[in-house]
This record gives C-alpha cells, structure tokens and sequence, in this order.
C-alpha cells in the first residue's frame, strides 16, 4: 500500500461533550484522507487528546455532524474520556483522589468491536 493509500484510508472525528448543553457528546467534525489528518493535527497543536480506532472511526464519520453520539456507543466514549483522564499529565500531588482510588481500564479493542457490531446490525 503506498503512502496515498494510507492518507486516504485515514478517517477522524472530533467530539466534544458539554453536559450543559447536551446530555451525549456531539461530532463537531468528521473527515476522511487529508480533512482527517487535518483534523489530527489541529487536536495535536491545540494539546487535544488524540485516541486510534479505525473502527469507531468508521461508524462515527458515517454520522452527522453536530448530532449525539447514538447510546451503544456511550460507554465506548465515556471509556476513552476515562482513559484520558487516567493518562493527563499532572503531577502527582495534581492528581485527583478520586483517579487514585477508581482506576480506569483501557478500553479494550473486544469491547469497542462488540458495541460496534450491535450498532451496526441495528442500523
């Protein structure tokens, strides 16, 4: 596969939550090829956490923009918000109590593949 492939292949989606305004968090933007490494890249130069899944990319970039995420996928996402939350960089006095005391499993590539299939078999 040449290096076009691999850029073409590329998908990203950008979601932000705002527990005021929503109660899921929302695709605020979604690409393919070049638009995804753009999207990769502004997240990385403004210190937005950045998560590979090709998988739940795939079923994210078929969504609409500035729509919820559906509620199969709740808990995959809520599991990479956790996962980040687990993973930023404070200090250890910065910490949270909270953090120490509840640790967070990465999200596994089996629990996302099966939220995905029954998101797919129900579309």
């Amino acid at each position: 596969m040449s290096q076009y492939d691999d850029r073409l292949n590329k998908k990203a989606v950008a979601l932000k939550y705002d527990e005021t305004q929503n109660s899921a968090p929302i695709i605020v933007a979604s690409g393919m090829g070049y638009v995804a490494e753009k999207i990769v890249e502004i997240a990385n130069d403004n210190g937005v956490p950045v998560y590979e899944d090709n998988s739940l990319a795939t079923v994210l970039t078929q969504m609409e923009l500035g729509k919820e995420i559906p509620p199969e996928l709740y808990q995959t996402i809520v599991d990479i918000y956790a996962y980040f939350l687990k993973y930023s960089p404070h200090t250890p006095q910065d910490t949270p109590a909270s953090a120490e005391e509840h640790p967070v499993q990465d999200p596994s590539p089996e629990d996302t593949a099966e939220d995905l299939s029954a998101l797919q078999e129900e579309s």
